[in-house]
């Protein structure tokens, strides 16, 4: 859980962890030198399965979750944001969705809520498999979904990119292993937050996913413009193929 100024969230979303049905883990926070009231919400609480960090200094989210990468212990690695929430069952049906099939890397289906913790009705899934190929095509897991095997893929480190870095590190696990999709609604992603990459616009995300690949995957210019646009047609697939507007 990499966190940065989110104070007013994130005393929710460890209680969103606390809640897990399945008890044995470690909830790793590590806070990019926040400057609100994070660090005293995370301390009132004291479980053992809780550790905090603080860096020296601000690193961004990339660097941030690189120094949770190499600190966890666990053989399976999970990612939720400090403003998003788990269903309870989450951690539990996921693990034996991957046991029983033999998987190395999978993900979820995730509602959306508005910036207050409101439903905003939207529903968010995706293909039941994701190749490599799939995965360069398009981010289509949502961060808060995801869960890999670190023993089949080893420590994921990524590039210093300011944006997409979630992105960055499916692209290295992709290459390891296909992602799987358990059709369950099983998290909750916060859109529209101040600073979010939902509120920015369509050529900051270009400007973005062109970076990514040109700067995290050492691509040619020429094949990371390809990918950027793949990406961006795609983009418009997922908004028509995958997310559902449910009524309340």
């Amino acid at each position: 859980m990499p966190t940065y100024n989110c104070g007013r969230f994130i005393g929710e979303s460890i209680d969103s962890v606390l809640a897990q049905t399945y008890s044995h883990w470690e909830l790793l926070i590590v806070d990019d030198c926040s400057t609100d009231n994070t660090e005293q919400i995370v301390s009132q609480y004291t479980d053992s399965r809780i550790r905090y960090m603080r860096n020296e200094h601000n690193m961004g989210a990339a660097l941030t979750r690189n120094r949770a990468l190499r600190e966890a212990k666990g053989r399976y690695i999970a990612f939720l944001d400090s403003d998003d929430l788990w269903a309870p069952e989450k951690l539990e049906k996921q693990l034996c969705f991957m046991k029983q099939n033999g998987y190395k890397f999978s993900y979820t289906c995730y509602s959306e809520m508005d910036s207050n913790g409101k439903d905003t009705g939207i529903l968010v899934t995706g293909p039941s498999r994701i190749t490599k190929n799939g995965m360069f095509a398009f981010c289509w897991p949502g961060c808060l979904t995801i869960m890999y095997d670190a023993e089949a893929v080893g420590v994921i480190q990524i590039e210093n990119i300011r944006k997409n870095n979630d992105y960055a590190m499916w692209l290295k696990v992709c290459k390891k292993a296909n992602c799987y999709l358990l059709p369950e609604v099983l998290a909750k992603y916060r859109r529209g937050r101040v600073g979010s990459v939902s509120n920015h616009t369509i050529f900051h995300l270009i400007k973005w996913h062109y970076k990514l690949f040109r700067d995290a995957e050492k691509m040619r210019i020429t094949t990371s413009l390809y990918h950027t646009l793949v990406n961006l047609v795609c983009g418009l697939y997922k908004k028509i193929r995958y997310t559902k507007f449910i009524k309340h």
